[in-house]
């Protein structure tokens, strides 16, 4: 049946070509079930098994050449005007359509910076370039990293709509967490009762299920990409979680935190106090400073100063990163000029773009205070997807 999703993204691809005036976006692709491009699930909706390509000109064409027993599934979803099923080897027939329409650029998905821009692999490549020797085409290659940065970081309506309810499901498990968790019970249990309520739901975690959620008790649960562990939750001390669930394709990425009071304690402390509100204060001023055209360093600097003036060292992270079909959704970041970055945080923001914004702080003697909100990029600024979370959760 037609794929409108796909169908959106498609069209919206030959505008971003003419944007940035590149005749032709070759996506080049094979067994996708041992490793797909990252762009197939945008511009065709399947996976293939022969040697596939897929190609789309700024002059409008949109031609798909696959092998005979895929063919179907292209023409069904319904973003392609020509297909072309072939049986004995694609080289043919893609050079054929290349010779026809004769693309000055040909743009495929390599990139030294966006690991979702560079779904070609080496091997595939050399292929490639074996089916263009003798031609003028090798010379015309050039990387599709901008316009798949476009195409992934720009959300049409339906695709926000989609991270919306992902987040909406997001903030529904949280609240029975906060009732479920307690004071003596473990990481992994809690992570578990989490797991629980999203499996009974028929959903999937963002990222790696063993790690999401990070569950992380009180100051001495190691912080990063780990699942829960067996340190108990303690009263005097901070319950932090890092979680996101897969919902009809499309993923939210939330930190949350909570304090359990100790005897005596009426509230939280001061310094947890002051930590929250200089937290969520980094998230605040960073939406504030996000717009199309402001570079992502530039918003990351904004949020980390906020960090730092507090007094706190400054987090060894960035900001923020785009979320959408992923947690890490590719495309440009919100990132101090940090090598491991390359380029992507001089990236500019644009309207559509979806960020997860997650400065955070380590508090001594009672855990990690990290925040995290769900952000849309408009034409004059940025709204939050979610109710951000304005008052420390308390039991």
């Amino acid at each position: 049946m037609p794929n409108t999703l796909v169908q959106e993204k498609v069209t919206q691809a030959i505008a971003i070509l003419n944007e940035l005036n590149i005749d032709c976006w070759l996506t080049f692709a094979r067994e996708s079930a041992a490793g797909i491009d990252p762009v197939l699930p945008l511009i065709y909706g399947h996976h293939v098994t022969w040697q596939s390509a897929f190609l789309l000109f700024r002059t409008g064409e949109r031609i798909a050449i696959l092998g005979r027993y895929d063919a179907d599934n292209a023409r069904n979803c319904g973003a392609y005007d020509e297909v072309i099923g072939y049986g004995q080897g694609v080289s043919g027939p893609l050079l054929e359509v290349l010779r026809r329409l004769d693309p000055q650029q040909i743009a495929l998905n390599y990139s030294a910076n966006d690991a979702h821009a560079d779904g070609l692999g080496h091997g595939l490549y050399l292929q490639l370039m074996a089916y263009f020797a003798d031609t003028p085409f090798a010379e015309r290659v050039i990387s599709a990293e901008p316009i798949i940065s476009a195409l992934r970081g720009r959300k049409t309506a339906v695709e926000v709509e989609r991270i919306r309810q992902a987040i909406r499901t997001t903030f529904e498990l949280y609240n029975r967490t906060y009732e479920f968790a307690d004071a003596g019970m473990s990481e992994r249990a809690i992570g578990g009762y989490m797991h629980e309520q999203m499996d009974a739901l028929g959903l999937e975690t963002s990222w790696e299920r063993d790690s999401c959620p990070a569950v992380n008790a009180g100051p001495d649960t190691p912080i990063g990409h780990l699942g829960p562990g067996d340190m108990r939750v303690a009263t005097g001390q901070l319950l932090h979680f890092d979680f996101g669930l897969r919902q009809d394709d499309y993923c939210s990425d939330i930190q949350r935190v909570m304090y359990f009071l100790a005897d005596g304690e009426r509230q939280p402390p001061e310094p947890v106090q002051r930590a929250f509100e200089t937290v969520t204060r980094a998230i605040q001023a960073a939406v504030d400073a996000m717009r199309p055209g402001v570079l992502g360093y530039e918003v990351d600097a904004v949020a980390r100063k906020v960090i730092t003036d507090a007094g706190y060292p400054e987090f060894r992270y960035a900001t923020g990163h785009q979320v959408g079909r992923s947690a890490h959704d590719g495309g440009g970041v919100l990132a101090p000029l940090w090598e491991r970055y390359g380029d992507t945080p001089k990236m500019a923001l644009e309207a559509g773009q979806v960020y997860a914004v997650e400065p955070g702080l380590f508090v001594d003697g009672y855990g990690y205070m990290g925040i995290e909100e769900n952000v849309l990029v408009t034409e004059d600024g940025a709204v939050f997807l979610g109710e951000p979370q304005r008052e420390l959760v308390v039991k």
